[in-house]
């Protein structure tokens, strides 16, 4: 009877071992993908900061825009801006902002239910952009359409 439990005591070891090193690497695989998904889940939070901050960027400037009345860049021509563009930052994004008028003339403003004689518009576009992540290496981009009415002086009365 001896020598059965002498030959069972190096099993029981070796098996422990065996135990030891599956639970292990369970462990260590159940860690890596927990970091992964930390991962993910900061990249997606980073990114809907971003474009919250953006949106908000975007209202502020056609707010701020609208408040200068006859100043604001939406009123300008073509010819009033370089290469019908212009340029600005605002806060931690910047902006272009393009004329799509060809020549001196307003468009006419898309159709509405009760048309004016003498109301043009001047349609620009809005594009605004946010760096945003580790060492600003991703970017959002927003693209807003603004179509400004206004009176054209050579067609009204």
């Amino acid at each position: 009877m001896e020598n059965v439990m002498h030959r069972q005591q190096g099993v029981v070891l070796i098996m422990a071992m065996v135990m030891i090193v599956a639970v292990t690497t369970v462990a260590v695989t159940l860690m890596s993908t927990s970091s992964l998904d930390l991962k993910i889940t900061n990249a997606a939070q980073e990114r809907e900061m971003a474009e919250n901050e953006l949106f908000g960027e975007v209202q502020k400037i056609i707010a701020e825009q609208s408040a200068k009345k006859g100043q604001s860049y939406f009123m300008k021509s073509t010819q009033q801006m370089t290469n019908g563009k212009i340029e600005f930052t605002s806060g931690d994004t910047s902006n272009v902002l393009t004329n799509f008028n060809n020549g001196q003339l307003a468009l006419k403003c898309p159709r509405q239910f009760s048309f004016t004689e003498g109301v043009v518009c001047n349609m620009t576009q809005l594009e605004t952009t946010v760096e945003y992540g580790t060492k600003s290496k991703h970017r959002v981009t927003v693209v807003a359409g603004i179509s400004q009415e206004m009176l054209n002086a050579s067609e009204v009365n």
